[in-house]
């Protein structure tokens, strides 16, 4: 008796499991968003680069409010992006201007200033 409810207990498990990683998983932005320049870092929570980039990301943000997008997509949760994109290595950052065309694509750590001067440039155009 013990072992068929400690299988009823498991397959609830697996079953609680799967069914909340599907609804509880974030639908990925639009990117690029419509109309709007977009900068996508393409990483991974658990990569040291990646990690370094959240104070910039989080700056740029706040920074750029309601002039341009700012986007994190982990590719370890999500590998298809990684293939979408044309990712090599992580973390990666890939500018698009308004009318959503790549104009700049950055491989590893991008540091706050040439972030903010890429992002500058391709506002004024």
């Amino acid at each position: 008796m013990e072992a068929l409810h400690m299988k009823v207990v498991m397959r609830f498990l697996i079953l609680f499991l799967v069914c909340s990683t599907f609804v509880y998983a974030a639908p990925l932005p639009e990117v690029p968003a419509k109309g709007m320049v977009t900068v996508v870092d393409l990483g991974a929570k658990t990569c040291i680069p990646c990690k370094m980039m959240v104070p910039v990301l989080d700056a740029m943000e706040k920074e750029y409010k309601g002039r341009a997008s700012v986007i994190f997509i982990d590719v370890r949760e999500n590998p298809d992006q990684a293939t979408k994109f044309g990712i090599r290595s992580i973390p990666t950052q890939i500018f698009f201007n308004k009318d959503g065309e790549e104009v700049y694509r950055h491989e590893g750590f991008l540091d706050q200033k040439p972030f903010d001067e890429m992002m500058k440039k391709i506002l004024a155009e």
